[in-house]
């Protein structure tokens, strides 16, 4: 068996891979309606997915000051986060459509993975993001509290702490921001989750089949 899955080949799994990806955008084109409609059910959704996002670190990561003296600062903050968030997500959707139906045409392994590789590049950017996110709604919201701050100020708040979770990712602290910027970009990692879902359950339906040959032969 051993010598068998040395002779795996990458072009079988890429097809079966390109099949599934082939099936889920046709699934899309053919359910998605006119274009208005679906952005707006598609924006809510990406809004509801990162305020659910946001609630659920907050709670778990730092429970004391959802409930503490800035509840106020932290339950508004939700809303510029939602649709900020939402705004990124849902028009990075229509990019990674855009690419995986440009990596269907690819002919090479290498090249339809270089392409659908795009997509981790889109999870590196939502990060720098949802900095910008959470210094642009922590600005805004102070002003609405009526003790405004400036921009460059909370920017550098929320720089520190990514500093800090690079220099020192063990410390306790920073593994809670760690964990909550994790969690609250979930939506944007989506895509890349999805691909490797897919690239997984290519490998798993090739080694069936691949095995079930060997029985037989």
């Amino acid at each position: 068996m051993l010598t068998s899955l040395r002779r795996l080949r990458a072009r079988p799994i890429m097809a079966i891979w390109k099949k599934s990806l082939s099936r889920l955008l046709n699934y899309y084109e053919t359910h998605r309606g006119s274009f208005i409609s679906f952005f707006l059910k598609l924006f809510i959704c990406f809004t509801l997915l990162n305020i659910s996002c946001y609630w659920l670190a907050l709670l778990t990561a730092f429970p004391h000051e959802a409930f503490g003296d800035e509840r106020a600062h932290y339950f508004l903050l939700q809303f510029p986060v939602g649709f900020l968030g939402a705004l990124f997500d849902s028009l990075s959707f229509f990019i990674t459509v855009w690419i995986a139906k440009r990596a269907l045409k690819t002919t090479s392994l290498a090249s339809y993975i270089a392409h659908l590789s795009v997509d981790v590049v889109i999870a590196i950017v939502a990060t720098w993001w949802v900095l910008f996110v959470f210094s642009f709604s922590g600005w805004l919201i102070s002003i609405i509290q009526h003790s405004p701050e400036s921009l460059a100020t909370r920017a550098d708040v929320y720089e520190s702490r990514v500093v800090a979770a690079v220099q020192n990712p063990t410390n306790r602290n920073n593994l809670k921001n760690i964990y909550f910027g994790v969690v609250v970009g979930i939506s944007a990692m989506l895509p890349t989750f999805t691909h490797l879902f897919l690239s997984v359950r290519a490998v798993g339906i090739y080694l069936r089949k691949y095995a079930q040959r060997w029985r037989v032969g």
